[in-house]
């Protein structure tokens, strides 16, 4: 299984909107709206690191509103 924590920037007027719709979009765990760089921090959970990025790539950048990504993958040491 990937674990994955997407740090999201939203378009001023969509937080709330976009941050419903990300809500469900399967294999999101959580959403947290932050103040800071960032505007909300998704943990995702994926089978494969293709499924994962499918997940960031087609659905949270897919959703109106979401303005920029950046994926951290869990790892292991």
């Amino acid at each position: 299984m990937i674990r994955g924590f997407i740090l999201i920037s939203l378009l001023a007027g969509f937080e709330a909107s976009a941050i419903s719709q990300i809500t469900v979009i399967p294999g999101v765990q959580d959403v947290t709206p932050v103040f800071g760089q960032w505007d909300a921090i998704v943990v995702a959970e994926a089978d494969s690191l293709h499924a994962m990025a499918t997940l960031v790539v087609n659905q949270v950048r897919g959703v109106q509103g979401v303005d920029r990504t950046e994926t951290l993958i869990a790892t292991e040491l």
